[in-house]
């Protein structure tokens, strides 16, 4: 940054530096140095009384002030930080720093007063040291201008006139004190300029023109030259192009106050008409280090000069001109091109001075535009062949030239003649025929007529069309113009033509005949599309559209307006509008209802009589997903007999869906019971996976659920009721007794017809399956018909009274079979009575129970009053059998229910008659064991 600048003083009369005079008064005997330091009351007190001494002293204090006055001057950066240092005042006065000891005010330093300069340092009052304050030094907003304006501020001042025109100074007035010391002293501290401004030019865009013929080294100054507010080297030393174009470049010129202007300087040949305007940029680089840099915008517009000269691009005209044409008749217009721009490139047309005065009366040259008119009427003595010389004028140029050659070709007097007289309909010269006239149909007589009488006049027919222009015979010059073709006005509905006659000195006279089509209804209507195919949704909205069906007729007019109508086996719900052809439904249209429609529309035009086309209408109703699979029946019930084989078939459940295609998709699947039950999706047949046993379950109640394939899906459930039919696959269980080795002791006192015992079975089928009859089918004892069996309950009772020969073992074989189809099945047990009065001796009885029964068997069918179902069954059809197998189900319900009453009533019995008869019973191991006796005898008594 910056560095403390070199005090320079000097002391008595002697010449100063360069940067002025310094007188120092030398220090009188006796002083004593000045104190170590002072505060600022210190220093206000020594100011009251210097001020009581120069009252007192007067005029010679004015000259010791004078005599003691110092001026020191430093060098100082501008932007420097707080705290940096100026210089010492003490050191550089040679003031004592160290004073004896002694009571003397201390040495201070003051501002006289605090102006501008002020803000910008700090003085140590005690050492004299000046340093930079907190206030930033700018050195171009203190010295605004190089010229010398110094701006005060008090005592101090903001000065640049001196020592140099670059100078920028900061003055300070400083008074030292005590009075041994005072004086006033003159600082001056130099600001330094740093480069820390930009050039920048005035002006963002800077516009230059120069003369397209400017010679090279031509200097054009550049107005707006780049301002920095820097100075020396730091301000603008150089400019510079970014792009010369190879044409220019620039100079730099310094004037005696060391302003410098750039100067663009040609440096090669300009043409504008080749090149308008040059754009680059201006750059100025000043002289620090590193340089900073501004640019602007340089525009250098090439201004134009007449250098260029009127030029025709052709060097002859030639224009044929007949001797009949009319006064003002545009002949042509010659223009010449001048590349130059404004009044440059105006251009004069004039004749050349060859022109004859005969064509310049004739033909009329606008000077302005070169439009060549016809000015005098052509007569039989003007010249056939003109020939006009027209010059191209333009400023300060040599004349372009062109030249006209005007051949004039002239036309008899009286001309052939052209008489038509028409036979169709015509007005104002066109003739008007229709569309469906026949062909040659005539049109019109033409009559050709020579004036003279001396020429041979040709008549032809020029054009296109079906027409045809013949001699009309036996006459001369008569001439028939008639059709060749049949006209149609929807090809094309106007032709002109003409009628040329022609002599033999070629002449040419033209007839020109307009011949209009007239239009007829011979156009039907015609449909775009003659099957129109169309498609809507089910369950469409009301007045939904359609289509909108479009023909077209090419006859014009009313004969052209097409009309739109339902055929007759349209539905009534469909509606055509009959202008705009717009088809819709008025109803929702059901697709299970019907899915496709087709019926016929008519377009029918406006002429007279009508004519009409037919177009046919399909619709397909589009399927949505509107109906849920329905079952044939809400309830399916199904008769399965049991042991049924696992994955037979148990039913087919019937479902159906009203939707079409994927909607109509139905995927069954079973509820509940999936574990045991499966059916097939495809064709809804049921199955189980395992044989069902009507002994552990008799029912099944399934709900199957049927979901079609649209989307959102739809579904719906159905109730299967599977009732197991029961097979005679289990014969009767003999309940009791429950050994064949028990036994009872029956007293020989039993009246006849007392009830010994009983034999009780069950059977766990139903029905028929399920009855039981009891049969002894073998005895032995002492009397073994002595004993017989109820062929319903099993009640053994007492026939005979017993005697005293009938005592001994008893041994009954009972058979107790069920009456199941086809087949009965059926168990047998052994009942074991002991006829005595007591059991005195077990094991013998036990070894007689152990010893294998010699027992016959006796084939006698139990006698029971149950009529066998499956005659009738054999007989009958399946109906009635499955109403008989239904009969048995609900039967075979009621006889559990009834056969549960009946145990517990047997149970009841059963206590009650254990009061009177012990028995001990042994467990039935599924054969009869005669080794196993485990029994006591009791007695019993009479009933």
């Amino acid at each position: 940054m910056g560095s403390r600048g070199e005090a320079r003083r000097r002391a008595g009369g002697g010449a100063g530096g360069p940067l002025g005079r310094s007188r120092r008064r030398r220090r009188q005997p006796g002083m004593g140095p000045p104190g170590s330091g002072g505060s600022s009351t210190s220093a206000r007190g020594s100011l009251q009384h210097l001020f009581l001494f120069l009252l007192f002293v007067g005029p010679f204090n004015c000259f010791a002030s004078y005599s003691r006055a110092t001026e020191l001057f430093y060098s100082l950066n501008e932007g420097l930080p707080a705290g940096v240092l100026i210089g010492s005042l003490a050191r550089d006065l040679r003031l004592p720093t160290q004073r004896p000891a002694a009571p003397q005010p201390p040495l201070s330093f003051t501002l006289a007063s605090r102006g501008l300069g002020g803000q910008y340092v700090q003085l140590d009052n005690r050492s004299g040291e000046l340093h930079t304050s907190d206030v930033e030094i700018d050195r171009e907003a203190l010295c605004v201008e190089s010229s010398g304006v110094t701006i005060f501020g008090g005592a101090a001042s903001v000065s640049s006139s001196s020592p140099s025109s670059e100078s920028c100074l900061l003055l300070l007035d400083v008074l030292v004190l005590p009075q041994e010391y005072f004086r006033l002293v003159k600082v001056k501290i130099a600001i330094q300029d740093v480069n820390d401004n930009a050039p920048r030019f005035p002006v963002p865009h800077i516009r230059l023109s120069v003369p397209e013929n400017a010679p090279v080294n031509t200097r054009l100054a550049i107005e707006h030259p780049a301002l920095d507010p820097d100075v020396g080297t730091n301000g603008v030393q150089t400019y510079r192009l970014r792009d010369n174009y190879g044409v220019f470049t620039l100079d730099v010129e310094e004037n005696e106050s060391g302003e410098r202007t750039p100067y663009l300087i040609v440096m090669g040949a300009l043409d504008r008409e080749t090149r308008e305007e040059y754009v680059t940029v201006i750059v100025a680089e000043d002289g620090g280090n590193p340089p900073l840099m501004g640019s602007a915008t340089l525009t250098i517009a090439i201004s134009d000069i007449n250098d260029n000269c009127p030029q025709f691009s052709d060097s002859q005209l030639n224009i044929t001109l007949y001797g009949n044409s009319s006064l003002g008749t545009h002949l042509a217009t010659v223009h010449a091109v001048d590349m130059d721009l404004g009044s440059n490139a105006q251009i004069t047309y004039s004749y050349s001075q060859k022109v004859s005065q005969p064509s310049r009366d004739l033909f009329h040259l606008d000077e302005s535009t070169g439009a060549i008119t016809l000015s005098s009427k052509v007569d039989g003595d003007t010249p056939r062949l003109h020939r006009l010389i027209i010059l191209g004028n333009g400023p300060g140029c040599i004349p372009a030239v062109i030249t006209v050659l005007v051949t004039i070709i002239k036309v008899m007097t009286r001309p052939p003649e052209v008489v038509p007289r028409f036979i169709a309909n015509e007005a104002e010269g066109v003739v008007y025929l229709k569309e469906l006239e026949p062909i040659n149909t005539p049109i019109a007589f033409f009559t050709i007529k020579d004036p003279d009488e001396k020429y041979k006049v040709n008549c032809y027919l020029e054009g296109d069309g079906p027409f045809r222009l013949s001699p009309y015979k036996p006459y001369n010059n008569e001439y028939l113009l008639e059709t060749t073709k049949p006209l149609d006005y929807e090809t094309q509905q106007l032709y002109e033509i003409s009628v040329v006659a022609w002599n033999s000195e070629g002449f040419h006279v033209n007839k020109i005949v307009k011949i209009q089509v007239l239009d007829d209804n011979d156009n039907s209507p015609v449909f775009s599309q003659q099957l129109i195919e169309l498609s809507i949704e089910e369950n469409n909205v009301p007045n939904a559209f359609l289509t909108k069906l479009h023909a077209t007729d090419a006859d014009s007019g009313e004969r052209g307006q097409v009309s739109y109508f339902l055929g007759p086996d349209a539905p009534s719900y469909f509606s055509l509008d009959k202008s705009t052809g717009v088809l819709t439904v008025s109803t929702q249209l059901d697709r299970e209802e019907k899915e496709k429609y087709r019926y016929t529309v008519k377009a029918v035009d406006s002429g007279f009589p009508p004519r009409e086309s037919i177009a046919t209408v399909t619709i397909t109703v589009l399927d949505k997903n509107d109906n849920s699979p329905r079952f044939i029946n809400k309830d399916f019930s199904f008769f399965v007999p049991e042991n049924f084989p696992g994955f037979g078939e148990i039913g087919v459940i019937s479902v159906t869906d009203a939707d079409a295609g994927q909607n109509g998709w139905v995927a069954l699947s079973v509820l509940n019971g999936s574990d045991i039950f499966v059916i097939d999706t495809g064709k809804g047949v049921l199955r189980a996976k395992v044989s069902l046993d009507r002994e552990q379950q008799s029912s099944y109640v399934l709900w199957i659920e049927a979901v079609d394939g649209g989307d959102p899906a739809l579904s719906s459930t159905a109730k299967i009721t599977i009732l197991l039919l029961d097979i005679n696959d289990n014969p009767p269980l003999v309940l009791f007794p429950q050994s064949n080795m028990s036994y009872l002791l029956v007293l020989p006192s039993t009246l006849p017809g007392s009830p010994i015992t009983e034999v009780y079975a069950v059977d766990k089928d139903t029905g028929m399956n399920a009855v039981i009859a009891y049969s002894i089918i073998g005895r032995r004892g002492p009397r073994p018909e002595s004993f017989r069996i109820d062929p319903k309950t099993g009640n053994i009772t007492l026939e005979e009274s017993l005697m005293q020969n009938d005592y001994g073992l008893y041994r009954l074989l009972v058979k107790v079979s069920d009456h199941g189809y086809p087949e009965p099945l059926h168990s047998t047990v052994m009942v074991n009575l002991f006829v005595n009065d007591t059991v005195s001796n077990e094991s013998y009885i036990e070894s007689l129970l152990r010893k294998e029964p010699d027992i016959s068997i006796e084939e006698k069918q139990p006698q029971i009053s149950i009529e066998p179902t499956h005659k009738k069954m054999e007989s009958g059809s399946c109906m009635p059998t499955l109403v008989a197998l239904s009969i048995i189900s609900l039967g075979s319900i009621a006889l559990v229910t009834g056969m549960g009453i009946y145990i517990c009533l047997r149970k009841g019995k059963k206590h009650h008659r254990a009061d009177e008869n012990l028995e001990v019973q042994i467990p039935l191991n599924g054969r009869i064991n005669l080794h196993m006796l485990e029994k006591k005898p009791m007695e019993i008594s009479n009933i």
